[in-house]
């Protein structure tokens, strides 16, 4: 295989996955527990037993939504393209190895990196039944990704409420093979990341030799029932455009708590994070760090952590490409966030050539290929 483009942030979202998956492979105890298709007033769509909603059948994005024309400009590109039509058909694009090939075929991507479900997990909201998901779901990924190794790269999804569950997830895909990164779950409620009770988890995935990844979740979603109709979009505005910008924590949280000096090994991403805010941080870390935190277990400073052992995914950042002398070339991966409705395919090669065109051409292949490449295992001799 010839890589000349790898995606580092694409998704897999249980709306698009075979509808008897759990219920099919969990134990006993847990079936009546699982996610499970039913009819709808809009068609089939997820469901619990718990009252748990998961969104249509093959719905948009990671929440199964209902695809509107003319509402969101990127979704009505993946609608051109047939790609919501066919998840109506019950034609599985996205859970179809082979026809998901296709798809980034016609984007000029020869290999993606895969996040998981533990969005998913989480509105399950049963904590016990959330283990035995991801533990199903990991197996298949395991299993999708084995059918092209050199065009997959899957991230087991890890609960971030049971460390006990956690280690034991960690190991048992870590043994098992097949997948090429770990996910923790990125949720507003969890602990910080230098709480104490992390600290086993955190050897778990040093001894697992695998990467670990948080993924953007957002702030607090505002609430929006009651507010006139333009107060409503403004909100949401204020929501989607900030988006990232919580991942802040989960970088200061992880340098300022000592992990990356406890544990040189362990290679942290944050994933679909965008860049342009990186360097400010990063800057303002190294200040307080040598003005008033220098009791702190850091050796060095936190912007060399960052450099030594972090790398951040985006798909469209024009002011972080300017500030790659800051944050380095190698911390940086771009990827397409394919299939979620503010993602750039069908049309990657574009933005690359929009946003990169102008770099050198070793700097610009470090960024689209060479640093996933070398991160995931894709050969490039």
């Amino acid at each position: 295989m010839e890589y000349r483009v790898i995606s580092a942030d694409c998704h897999i979202d249980l709306p698009w996955l075979p509808p008897d998956l759990f219920t099919a492979n969990a134990t006993k105890a847990l079936k009546d527990r699982m996610p499970f298709v039913t009819d709808g007033d809009k068609g089939p769509h997820w469901v619990s037993n718990s009252g748990a909603e998961f969104g249509l059948q093959n719905g948009m994005g990671s929440a199964g939504r209902e695809y509107i024309p003319g509402q969101i400009h990127r979704s009505d590109l993946m609608a051109a393209e047939g790609l919501y039509d066919d998840g109506k058909k019950g034609i599985r694009r996205l859970t179809d190895p082979e026809l998901r090939i296709k798809d980034q075929d016609r984007d000029g991507i020869q290999a993606e990196v895969l996040f998981g479900i533990l969005g998913a997990s989480q509105r399950l909201n049963d904590p016990e039944a959330a283990i035995e998901l991801t533990r199903i779901y990991n197996e298949w990924l395991a299993d999708f990704c084995d059918t092209h190794p050199d065009r997959f790269a899957g991230l087991a999804s890890i609960p971030n409420h049971d460390v006990t569950a956690a280690i034991a997830e960690i190991d048992r895909v870590a043994r098992r093979g097949g997948v090429r990164g770990l996910e923790v779950a990125n949720t507003l409620d969890m602990k910080p990341l230098y709480d104490p009770d992390w600290a086993p988890l955190w050897q778990s995935i040093s001894d697992s030799g695998l990467p670990v990844h948080f993924h953007t979740i957002g702030a607090k979603k505002p609430a929006l029932e009651g507010l006139p109709p333009l107060q409503q979009r403004q909100a949401w505005a204020v929501y989607i455009t900030g988006f990232q910008l919580n991942m802040a924590n989960i970088m200061m949280e992880i340098i300022y708590g000592g992990v990356l000096e406890t544990y040189s090994d362990i290679r942290v991403v944050i994933g679909e994070s965008g860049i342009g805010w990186i360097p400010y941080i990063l800057d303002h870390m190294d200040l307080e760090w040598e003005d008033q935190f220098k009791d702190l277990t850091l050796t060095m400073k936190p912007s060399d952590y960052w450099r030594r052992q972090f790398k951040a995914t985006y798909q469209s950042d024009k002011i972080g490409l300017r500030l790659l002398d800051v944050l380095g070339e190698e911390t940086v991966m771009w990827g397409s966030d394919f299939p979620h409705p503010d993602g750039v395919w069908p049309d990657s090669q574009t933005f690359i050539e929009n946003e990169l065109g102008d770099l050198p051409e070793k700097t610009r292949n470090k960024i689209v290929c060479r640093n996933a490449a070398d991160l995931y295992g894709f050969s490039l001799s």
